[in-house]
């Protein structure tokens, strides 16, 4: 069973004479039921006739019947677990003699697990000061911001300029917009509306040239100079809510203004919290991965790269790219992740090794709250997504999900954590 690199391994396999002889056999019965010959009714041509016409078939058949059978036992003989497909050459099948052949393959690694506890790691716990509270509070505030139709009077800067915008000339397709609301003279409106529109009265019609820049985010707009009318409809300006226990208690289940502000400083810790862990538990794996130098079959690493170039498809069709427009060669992707899927293959075996000797496991009420939020995103009955997801085999995709999440937090727990040093202050 020689080692040829690696996870690969190669075997020599020799098909005694008497199993040929009977899968041969077995063969020929079986065309023999099925053909039909001329001048020799279904099932009653000669098997000498049988043999001879089909000959390539039958060669075909035995083959594929005897050789994964051997190799299987082959291979369990000398307990290797087989991962992929093994790549068959060397075929010797003559008649009247065994059939040989050579298989290489791949096995999964066997390794030793070095020591998981106690790693180090850079981990600060995070903290939320009053201003950055008071900051999300501000930003609450925008968001419930009314906006109020002020008595017929110029714009101003700091208006809210409502307008019915059409254009005339410089895009293919016309760009129209019933009730368009500007805020004249901020960063985030184009200087030329601000320039045009400062001073207008309600009804006040006028023309003007806009340039978009190259990379403009509405594409056809893109570098374009276009020509537009707009007419002013309304002067408007922004009320903010008082920050008060009115406020809080519109928002939700708050009493007081301390009650809301508590209840943001929590969301925020917990925010950052599981930023800082997930960094923490990224420099876990990375330490557990450079601590075990073992190979992993190369089956399992091109599974990893399609994996991953799936899942960045998926983020590009969420952005609204379309995939298909996208031509991969698969060969140059190959060369450029390949050192990245090998690490993620390794970790995700030291994982299962550590959750294995750790007992770390998915309990079924933790799988049933994962299908649960399933449905909810899906607004689906639970019973019919559980349906679905056992049927796609995904419920075991989701407990595995689960285990490791689980094994990466107990990782976490057990590890040294040492604050991140401060940055050194430049001095001049």
């Amino acid at each position: 069973m020689p080692l040829l690199e690696g996870c690969k391994h190669s075997l020599e396999i020799t098909v005694p004479v008497v199993d040929v002889e009977k899968e041969t056999e077995r063969a020929v019965a079986e065309i023999q039921r099925k053909v039909k010959l001329p001048g020799f009714r279904p099932g009653k041509a000669p098997v000498g006739l049988v043999k001879q016409r089909f000959a390539g078939d039958i060669r075909q058949d035995v083959l594929e019947k005897l050789v994964p059978r051997f190799f299987r036992a082959a291979a369990d003989k000398d307990h290797l677990e087989v991962v992929g497909q093994p790549n068959v050459t060397d075929v010797h099948f003559h008649s009247g003699e065994p059939i040989t052949f050579k298989a290489e393959f791949e096995v999964a690694p066997k390794f030793e697990l070095g020591e998981y506890r106690g790693i180090v790691v850079t981990y600060n716990e995070p903290e939320v000061s009053d201003a950055e509270v008071d900051a999300r509070i501000e930003e609450i505030r925008e968001q419930k911001a009314e906006y109020v139709n002020e008595d017929p009077r110029p714009v101003v800067d700091g208006d809210y300029a409502v307008v019915s915008l059409e254009s005339l000339s410089g895009v293919a397709e016309k760009v129209s917009q019933d009730e368009l609301m500007l805020k004249i003279g901020d960063d985030a409106t184009m200087k030329e509306f601000s320039e045009n529109l400062r001073g207008a009265s309600p009804d006040d019609t006028r023309e003007f040239d806009v340039t978009y820049p190259e990379d403009y985010d509405r594409k056809p707009l893109a570098g374009k100079t276009v020509r537009f009318k707009a007419t002013l409809k309304a002067v408007r300006r922004k009320e903010l809510p008082e920050v008060n226990d009115e406020f809080a208690k519109d928002l939700g289940d708050y009493q007081t203004v301390f009650e809301l502000k508590e209840a943001v400083r929590k969301s925020l810790k917990h925010d950052r919290e599981h930023k800082a862990q997930d960094d923490a538990k990224h420099q876990l794996l990375d330490k557990l991965v450079d601590a075990h130098g073992f190979p992993v079959p190369d089956t399992y690493i091109d599974r990893q790269i399609e994996i991953n170039v799936e899942n960045q498809l998926r983020s590009l069709a969420a952005q609204g790219i379309d995939p298909k427009g996208i031509k991969l060669d698969w060969a140059k992707v190959r060369e450029t992740q390949k050192d990245k899927a090998a690490r993620d293959v390794k970790a995700s075996l030291l994982l299962d090794k550590i959750a294995d000797r750790e007992a770390i496991g998915a309990t079924q009420e933790e799988i049933d709250r994962e299908v649960q939020k399933i449905a909810r995103q899906q607004r689906e009955a639970v019973a019919l997504v559980r349906a679905k997801l056992q049927k796609d085999g995904a419920i075991g995709r989701i407990a595995g999900h689960i285990r490791t999440e689980k094994t990466l937090s107990f990782l976490f727990e057990q590890s040294r954590k040492e604050a991140a040093k401060p940055e050194p202050t430049v001095t001049e």
